[in-house]
């Protein structure tokens, strides 16, 4: 039983530090787009399409801080899986081949298949930001 808590308490750890991440990374697009670049004095054409710029540039923020937020969620919970996978398959195949030597080559791909789950959460991450 005790297992099962320190592994909840490891999965709570790593949660929040993702989420720390994502938000640091929401005040930091936030900070970005409330700096407002330096516009030369022009006609009165240039300044009423300021505030047309500037509306239009707040949903694109708000889209780039969802974008990171889910990438970091996709990523995050892939590893965490993938983690729990490894640690299970991983010991059961040393358990297995630590008996019968002649199962490392039945064993072992269990494992590869469990690592890519943490490779398919980065391929989404990755998609994710760069679409």
């Amino acid at each position: 039983m005790s297992e099962v808590v320190f592994m909840n308490k490891k999965i709570i750890a790593v949660a929040a530090v993702l989420v720390n991440l994502a938000v640091a990374g929401l005040f930091a697009q936030s900070a970005d787009t409330n700096q407002a670049p330096a516009a030369p004095a022009a006609t009165e054409a240039s300044a009423s399409q300021a505030p047309a710029t500037a509306q239009a540039a707040a949903p694109s923020s708000a889209t780039g801080a969802a974008k990171y937020i889910a990438a970091a969620v996709a990523v995050g919970i892939a590893c965490i899986g993938g983690g729990m996978a490894v640690g299970k398959i991983g010991a059961a195949a040393m358990g297995a081949m630590s008996e019968n030597a002649e199962l490392s080559g039945k064993a072992l791909p269990f494992v590869g298949l469990a690592e890519g789950i943490c490779l398919w959460g980065f391929l989404v991450a990755l998609l994710i930001i760069i679409l």
